[in-house]
C-alpha cells in the first residue's frame, strides 16, 4: 500500500505498478500521515511517500507525533533519501563543505519572528544558509526580508545559488549574488544557499572552503 502527495506519486510512476496507491492534495498532510497509519494498523504495510528525506521538513516527525496517541502503535521505519540541500549542493558545486543551516521561510506553522531571529543569528553566526521554502504563490516577500537581514552581516557580493525543480525536467540552476537576488524567479521549488565569509566561485561553481588553504600548500610549487 502506498500513500503520498500526488505530485511526489507522480514522479515515480513507474515503481508504483501492481501497487494500491492513495493520493491526496498539497496541505492535507495530518490526514495522509493519519490514513497511513490507520491502514498500518489494520496491518497492512504501507509506504508513505515524501519529497527528499522525510525526517528533513518532512513527514516523518508527523508520523511519531500522531503515532504517539495511539493505543498501539504500528512499527515505523524511516528510510532516509536525498534531501534538497544535498541535491542543490551537488547541482552549484561544493558550498555545504563547512558549517552550515537549512531555514525554512514558511511562516504557516512558524511565526516569523522566530524565523527572523533564527536568520539573524545565523548570519552573525556566519553559516552557510539553506533557505527552504523561499516563496510561494502567497508568499512573496520573505525571502526579500530574508535577504536584508543576512546582508546586515555580509557583504552584497556574497555568493548565492539558487536550484529550481533539482533532478527534474524542468531543472534550472543560477548562480548570483546576494545583493543581485533575482526574487521573481524563486519559487516553492527553489532552493536558496546563501554563501558564508568564505565562499567563492572556482571555476563557475560555488565552493565554500573547508579551510585545508590554511593549513597546507594546496597550489603546486
Amino acid at each position: 500500500m502506498v500513500v503520498g502527495y500526488r505530485t511526489y506519486l507522480d514522479l515515480i510512476a513507474p515503481l508504483l505498478a501492481g501497487k494500491t496507491v492513495e493520493a491526496s492534495a498539497m496541505m492535507q498532510e495530518v490526514d495522509r500521515c493519519r490514513r497511513a497509519l490507520a491502514l498500518a494498523g489494520e496491518g497492512r504495510v504501507v509506504a508513505l511517500v515524501c519529497g527528499g528525506d522525510p525526517g528533513i521538513y518532512a513527514m516523518a516527525g508527523l508520523v511519531f507525533e500522531l503515532a504517539e496517541h495511539l493505543d498501539a502503535p504500528p512499527a515505523i521505519e524511516i528510510v532516509p533519501g536525498i534531501a534538497a540541500l544535498n541535491a542543490c549542493a551537488a547541482l552549484l558545486g561544493a558550498p555545504l563543505m563547512h558549517d552550515f543551516c537549512a531555514i525554512s521561510l514558511s511562516d504557516l506553522l512558524t511565526p516569523w519572528p522566530v524565523i527572523e531571529r533564527r536568520l539573524a543569528a545565523a548570519a552573525a553566526a556566519d553559516f552557510v544558509i539553506v533557505l527552504y521554502n523561499p516563496r510561494s504563490k502567497r508568499r512573496t516577500w520573505q525571502i526579500g526580508a530574508a535577504r536584508d537581514i543576512i546582508m546586515a552581516e555580509r557583504p552584497p557580493s556574497t555568493p548565492v545559488g539558487i536550484v529550481t525543480a533539482a533532478s527534474r525536467a524542468e531543472e534550472r540552476i543560477l548562480l548570483t549574488s546576494l545583493a543581485a537576488l533575482p526574487e521573481a524567479e524563486i519559487g516553492m521549488q527553489s532552493t536558496v544557499i546563501v554563501g558564508n565569509s568564505a565562499t567563492r566561485v572556482i571555476g563557475g561553481r560555488m565552493v565554500t572552503p573547508r579551510g585545508y588553504g590554511g593549513k597546507y600548500r594546496l597550489a603546486p610549487a
